[in-house]
């Protein structure tokens, strides 16, 4: 198929989050006297929103108000260090580049909150992706399609000519509740055995290895 628009995840995708993810973390657990986590722990944890990357994190046993109170200050506090240690992959700049000079429409669908995705974005990929769809009141997190389905109707997209690309198991699934093809990338937060039982149609290890299936794709 030619494709006319690629939908991209953003954290283990086109941005190393982990690390700002994880001091995030670390710091509302310290504030309410919980043992902290490690960067393969919390590694283990995202993919589903920051509402569920607490719920994983927070000592077994914890109250729903405490935990509430924990997401509410998770919020807070990263949407104010989300930039700290925080980067693109090589390559992705370079990637996005290159299918917007080929006619190719370019989104990002993430659980993150969307005021912070929209930061992130701004601040390291300019106006290179045509548009960013973040978690918003009424719309579910991935795997459920909404975002998916709210970015192509926003480019106009057809399922038949778009991809959906991402680094986890969530995101192979929410490939497949939206009608897509998904092609995994190997660089991010999951490993090719979490990806391998969704049948994606590719899988990637490098932005250049990325280009060449989306590029030559017929």
């Amino acid at each position: 198929m030619k494709i006319q628009a690629v939908l991209f995840d953003l954290d283990g995708t086109l941005l190393n989050t982990l690390e700002d993810l994880t001091d995030s973390v670390n710091h509302v657990l310290a504030v309410h006297d919980m043992p902290l986590r490690s960067i393969e722990q919390v590694r283990t944890f995202v993919g589903n929103g920051i509402p569920m990357l607490i719920r994983r994190a927070v000592r077994e046993g914890t109250g729903e108000e405490e935990v509430e109170q924990c997401i509410k200050e998770m919020l807070a506090y990263y949407a104010d260090h989300c930039m700290v240690k925080t980067a693109a992959y090589p390559g992705a700049k370079v990637l996005l580049q290159k299918l917007r000079a080929d006619g190719i429409h370019t989104a990002v669908i993430t659980n993150k909150d969307q005021v912070a995705a929209d930061e992130l974005c701004a601040a390291e990929f300019g106006d290179g992706l045509s548009c960013v769809i973040g978690a918003a009141e009424g719309r579910r997190f991935k795997p459920a399609p909404d975002g998916v389905l709210a970015a192509m109707d926003s480019l106009g997209a057809l399922p038949s000519h778009t991809v959906y690309i991402g680094d986890s198991d969530v995101d192979m699934q929410t490939a497949k509740n939206a009608g897509l093809p998904a092609i995994g990338v190997l660089w991010g937060f999951r490993d090719r055995a979490d990806l391998i039982p969704y049948q994606p149609m590719a899988l990637a290890s490098n932005f250049e290895e990325l280009g060449k299936i989306l590029l030559e794709a017929e």
